[in-house]
């Protein structure tokens, strides 16, 4: 990946902290909205789903189950008559109506997984690598040839070992350029109302920042962005191999491997790729990137630490998700994480950190007005700092949210009450 990609980057400060400076846009409620909550389970392991697609038929309205497989969407009546429509990666999409939303305050949805038969199956006698290189050249009949507006759903977690220790989340707009000339370059981020605490213990010597976090979803769109993974000149460096088809949303999907081939004096990433069998498009991407040379990943992803510090990473990791409606794809969730580890030289001990950021989109507008280039977040601001601190547990109203997962949940409850003190 070139250098473009590590606008995301960590932030390690000594503490203390100083104050955030609050900021938000205010924006005038929607009329009441009633809330459709549930899990998506596997109907046969009865395990918890994540990264599930929930998405109202016929609108730009949706969301994403938490690591939990947990989900909660505020519907108008209208919106609920649509129905929900759930989908996810090798299982069955199932379809549930307005009687079934209006019928029950928790839904438990079972998912099916599907095993595909022989007949089902088609065999290619090209190389993996021809099917993203097709893949490629369909972007702009594939994705979206208008300018979109998304209204999304941001949040920043850090942890110190399983403690949190930092959450900061937002509701934001996402503009977003047509895909026809594959550039990010006139994409921008803005704030509309976000709130953030913190956990700091007496015995934390350090803060985890992450730089230009909602700004991410910018540049992790590599379908969009051609200075990433799907550049021509980016493909010799990998390696593809041709997996098992597996289903999405109920359509057959290519399930493409790829590893570096070569070193390079930046580091390259291995994942997967899931591209739709009939349209050729991108459905699913999934990141690693390659640690295994520390100075140059540290090089990469450390924007500024104290004296002292020795910083190690563990592992950095993506996944870009698309959502298909009618003959267009869109962005529909991105999510980061970077694990790593920090000591103080002459300390015996060290301390696992885990950031992670993530961001679905809920709702879309066509042909929006332009965000203001004063008013877009940028790059080299810092979102924890932006927003102001928690306190009303009502505060999203009716925004569309990602739902905290249960452990998130319990130390935003103890948090809020030590900032209401």
């Amino acid at each position: 990946m070139k250098r473009t990609l590590f606008s995301l980057l960590l932030l390690l400060m000594s503490l203390p902290i100083v104050a955030a400076v609050p900021a938000s846009v205010e924006v005038e409620p929607a009329a009441p909205k009633r809330v459709i909550s549930g899990v998506v389970l596997d109907r046969e392991s009865r395990d918890q789903l994540r990264h599930v697609t929930i998405a109202v038929v016929g609108t730009n309205i949706g969301t994403v189950t938490n690591a939990d497989g947990e989900f909660s969407l505020k519907l108008t009546r209208e919106e609920m008559r649509q129905g929900i429509k759930c989908s996810f990666v090798g299982y069955e999409s199932i379809f549930l109506d307005y009687e079934t939303l209006a019928g029950s305050d928790y839904l438990t949805i079972r998912l099916q997984p599907l095993a595909l038969a022989v007949d089902q199956v088609t065999i290619y006698g090209g190389k993996a690598r021809n099917l993203v290189e097709q893949a490629i050249e369909l972007i702009p009949n594939n994705y979206s040839d208008r300018e979109n507006l998304f209204t999304t759903f941001y949040r920043e977690t850090v942890q110190k070992r399983r403690a949190y220790i930092a959450v900061s989340e937002a509701v934001m707009d996402l503009y977003k350029t047509k895909y026809e000339y594959r550039s990010v370059a006139h994409d921008k981020v803005r704030l509309r109302k976000g709130r953030r605490l913190i956990n700091h213990q007496a015995s934390d010597t350090l803060a985890v920042k992450i730089v230009g976090g909602p700004s991410l979803p910018i540049v992790m769109d590599v379908v969009k962005n051609s200075d990433e993974l799907l550049a021509y000149d980016q493909l010799d460096f990998y390696d593809f191999e041709l997996g098992t088809p597996v289903m999405l949303d109920n359509r057959m999907q290519h399930v493409i491997h790829f590893k570096p081939r070569v070193r390079l004096q930046y580091a390259l990433f291995s994942g997967v790729m899931h591209i739709d069998q009939e349209r050729g498009s991108f459905s699913r991407i999934e990141l690693e990137l390659d640690v295994s040379d520390r100075t140059a990943a540290s090089a990469l992803l450390v924007h500024r630490k104290p004296a002292g510090l020795r910083f190690r990473p563990l592992g950095v990791s993506f996944l870009i998700a698309y959502r298909q409606q009618g003959d267009r794809s869109y962005l529909n969730y991105v999510r980061s994480e970077f694990r790593f580890k920090c000591d103080w030289k002459r300390r015996l001990f060290s301390s696992t950190y885990t950031a992670l950021s993530e961001m679905v989109l809920v709702d879309r507008e066509e042909n929006p007005e332009v965000i203001r280039y004063r008013d877009r977040f940028r790059s080299d601001q810092i979102f924890y700092d932006e927003v102001e601190a928690y306190a009303d547990p009502y505060y999203w109203e009716d925004y569309n949210i990602l739902e905290p997962t249960e452990s998130l949940e319990h130390a935003v409850d103890r948090l809020r009450k030590r900032v209401m003190r």
